[in-house]
C-alpha cells in the first residue's frame, strides 16, 4: 500500500489539491484497491490506478486483470441510521465513495474489471 499512497500523494501535490478533494481521493483509492485485492482472487499481481484532473472533474480509475466478474454496485445500500449491532459487516467503503463522488461505475469486459469514480470540482 505504501507505493499506492505515494502515487496518490504525488498526484495531490502536483495538482495542488486541497484537503476537501485530497481526502475523498485517498479514501476512494484505498477502498477500491482493498476491494480488488479482497474480492478479485485469482487475478494477476498488478492493479492499474489512473488519476486525472481535467475539465473541472477528478477521475479515479482502477483496473484489475484476469479476474472473475465482481460488481461492487450489487452491495446493498448501507442504512447509516441502524445501530452498529444491527448493521451487517462490509459495504461501508462503497457507501462512502458513493457519498463523496458524483458517479461510481463498474465495468467488466474480457476478464478485466474497471471501476471509475468521478467527482465534479466546480
Amino acid at each position: 500500500m505504501d507505493r499506492v499512497f505515494e502515487f496518490v500523494d504525488e498526484f495531490i501535490t502536483s495538482h495542488g489539491l486541497d484537503e476537501d478533494v485530497a481526502f475523498p481521493l485517498k479514501l476512494a483509492v484505498e477502498e477500491l484497491f482493498t476491494n480488488f485485492v479482497r474480492h478479485n482472487s485469482g487475478g494477476q499481481d498488478r492493479i492499474c490506478i489512473s488519476l486525472d484532473k481535467s475539465n473541472g472533474r477528478l477521475t479515479v480509475k482502477l483496473k484489475d486483470f484476469d479476474v472473475e466478474p465482481f460488481d461492487g454496485m450489487d452491495a446493498p445500500r448501507v442504512d447509516v441510521r441502524q445501530s452498529l449491532e444491527e448493521r451487517r459487516v462490509g459495504g461501508l467503503g462503497v457507501h462512502l465513495i458513493r457519498s463523496l463522488f458524483d458517479t461510481l461505475e463498474y465495468d467488466y469486459k474480457d476478464r478485466t474489471l474497471c471501476v471509475t469514480a468521478t467527482k465534479n470540482l466546480t
